[in-house]
Formats: structure tokens, sequence, C-alpha cells
């Protein structure tokens, strides 16, 4: 068993999005991402699908040339390879879920070019 909080230990970054594993099982990866009013994802793809859970705050999730705006509590899926984008209408803890073939790098690696 691990016990791990989405909403402790919070370190926003004015600068850029912060990305944390904070919970890995033998089928998933549990990313925590903070992001700070205003700060964006650039469009991109996951190859495999992945789970959003907006713990706090709000953002416009960009699917296909469509906005959907998520706000605290909502959760969504999204197959793999469909393009999509982040944008925070607020101050937001995101939780990533990631199946345990994908690599939380690859998530670093969009962050940074953000």
């Amino acid at each position: 068993m691990q016990k791990v909080s989405f909403s402790e230990n919070l370190d926003f970054n004015d600068d850029k999005i912060v990305t944390k594993v904070l919970l890995e099982t033998s089928f998933s990866k549990e990313i925590r991402i903070l992001l700070k009013k205003g700060q964006l994802m650039k469009e991109h793809k996951a190859p495999f699908s992945i789970i959003i859970h907006i713990v706090e705050g709000s953002i416009d999730f960009g699917v296909e040339a469509k906005v959907h705006m998520l706000k605290q509590g909502d959760i969504i899926t999204l197959a793999a390879n469909v393009p999509h984008d982040l944008l925070a209408k607020s101050d937001s803890i995101v939780r990533l879920t990631l199946s345990k073939q994908d690599a939380a790098e690859r998530v670093e690696k969009v962050v940074a070019d953000s």
C-alpha cells in the first residue's frame, strides 16, 4: 500500500509548469501537474489512453479543434494518439493517469517544449 497527497507540498512555479510522479503501480503512473493561471501545455498526444482529473482549479482542454472547460472534480478519458492541449484558467492541480507502458519523461518533454 502507498499513500500520497495531490494537495500537499505544492510548488507552483511562475515560469514553468511543474510535474511530479506521485505514485507508480503495476498498471499506472499518477502524475501531478501544477499550472499557474495562463500557463499552457502545447498540443501533444499520448501513445496510450490517459485519464485527466481536475483536483483543483479549471482548465480549457482543447481536443480536435474544440475547447472543453474542465473544473474542479471533473474527470475525463482520452484515447491514444488524440492531439490535445491544456490552458490553465486559474491556478490548477491536475492528476494525469498514464499507462504503465507510457513514460513520465514524455510528459516532462511536453512541458519543456510548451
